[in-house]
């Protein structure tokens, strides 16, 4: 079976693996009831989490968390995405409480969707990009570098104290607060934004 592929600028990329920065926002781990970790919270997908497809159901309901995504390219993050972190919430309530790995939760086939990915101003990533998803017009989630416990450039930093950020891996860089529930046949809208203008705007409807 062919791995997964992701393009930008027209170019192939097969990600190797998907890196996922877990309680970035300190609004988000307060509606979930977590505490504020003291180092950062690491976790990892396969190339099979990857798809086109939103689902609501497998196995039991999905619960979307919307992320700003980075594309890797010559060990530095070459471009941005709006993706989608879907998440088995009971499965992962279970998981936590037996202090036990979330993958069961986390890394299913069809976990990590992502719109394609874009270029920005590298420059300026820590002021001014953020998120933004609506579900059926109305705004669920917002957020923003800023808020972030940890922003890109020392993501980007603490990963590769440990793991080699290969070409055309993706980091997932959190969720904001407002997740919750995917309903089938709802219309989810994410978009990129820097400097107040979209960079990136993407739709999918829950199967």
């Amino acid at each position: 079976m062919a791995l997964n592929q992701i393009t930008f600028k027209d170019h192939s990329f097969v990600p190797s693996k998907i890196l996922c920065v877990g309680r970035n926002y300190v609004a988000h781990i307060e509606e979930l009831g977590n505490e504020t970790p003291d180092n950062m919270v690491v976790f990892m997908k396969p190339n099979s989490s990857l798809s086109q497809q939103l689902n609501s159901f497998h196995d039991e309901p999905l619960h979307y968390e919307a992320e700003l995504c980075f594309l890797v390219k010559e060990g530095e993050f070459a471009a941005v995405a709006i993706g989608l972190d879907l998440t088995k919430r009971t499965t992962q309530s279970a998981l936590k409480k037996k202090g036990l790995p979330w993958e069961r939760s986390k890394a299913f086939d069809g976990s990590a969707i992502l719109s394609e990915f874009v270029e920005f101003d590298g420059h300026s990533q820590d002021q001014d990009l953020s998120l933004e998803l609506w579900i059926n017009d109305k705004l669920v989630q917002q957020g923003n570098v800023g808020l972030m416990l940890y922003p890109p450039h020392i993501i980007k930093e603490q990963l590769a104290q440990f793991v080699t950020l290969e070409e055309g891996d993706v980091v997932m860089t959190g969720t904001p607060k407002g997740v919750g529930i995917v309903g089938k046949g709802d219309s989810f809208v994410g978009k990129v934004m820097q400097g107040g203008h979209c960079l990136v705007e993407h739709c999918w409807v829950a199967q």
